[in-house]
C-alpha cells in the first residue's frame, strides 16, 4: 500500500472544500451566529452549545460531498 494514495485523496478532499462550503453557506452562517452569540465577553465555547446548528452544517456537508461536486 502506497502512502501517496492517502495524500492524494486528502488533497482532493481539501480542494473540494470551498465548493462544498459554498453549497452550505446558510448553514455555516447559522452555526457562526450561534458560536458568536454564545461566546460573548469572556465566555468560552462549550461542547453542544451549538450542537443543533453544527449537526445541520455537518449534514449539509455530507450531502454535498455525496453529490460529487465537479
Amino acid at each position: 500500500m502506497s502512502g501517496t494514495n492517502v495524500w492524494t485523496r486528502s488533497r482532493e478532499r481539501m480542494r473540494r472544500f470551498p465548493e462544498l462550503f459554498a453549497q452550505c453557506s446558510g448553514e455555516a452562517a447559522a452555526y457562526g451566529k450561534c458560536v458568536t452569540a454564545t461566546t460573548t465577553g469572556r465566555q468560552e465555547l462549550r461542547k453542544d452549545l451549538c450542537g443543533k446548528e453544527f449537526d445541520t452544517l455537518k449534514t449539509c456537508f455530507v450531502t454535498a460531498a455525496k453529490k460529487g461536486v465537479k
